[in-house]
């Protein structure tokens, strides 16, 4: 498949707070943040065309190798947000997913740098056949 996705504007996803993924202090956990980043990801790829079930029928895994997260503010329940979702080449075989979390009211909740790569049926990584003409090679 030939993707040619608009990448120059990030993708949003909305979400709402839910009561069970709020801990003791009646904040988000901080492992639930990591849910919302990944299931924004994976509504990122479905709108570029990407389907995981597909690559892994082809023998490709897309796995996550380095997460980095700056928690700067809170969620609490009901809050209403946006996860927003851009995508680069980091190197021969890895991609970065760029993404920030938004309080509805604007305000900053987290940035985050998830890095991935492809594996391939020998668990040998490589960069994504398809996505080669979303990049430039470096």
């Amino acid at each position: 498949m030939d993707l040619q996705p608009d990448l120059t504007k990030p993708y949003t996803h909305a979400f709402q707070v839910r009561d069970y993924e709020l801990d003791l202090l009646g904040m988000v956990n901080n492992g639930v943040y990591q849910g919302y980043l990944e299931h924004a990801r994976h509504e990122f790829l479905k709108s570029i065309g990407i389907d995981f079930a597909a690559m892994h029928n082809q023998g490709l895994r897309l796995v996550v190798v380095r997460a980095e997260i700056d928690y700067k503010q809170t969620l609490h329940s009901g809050d209403q947000f946006d996860v927003s979702v851009s995508l680069e080449r980091e190197s021969k075989v890895r991609f970065c997913f760029h993404q920030t979390i938004t309080h509805s009211s604007g305000k900053l909740i987290l940035n985050a740098k998830i890095i991935g790569t492809c594996l391939k049926a020998n668990n040998r990584p490589c960069f994504p056949p398809e996505w080669e003409s979303i990049f430039p090679k470096k």
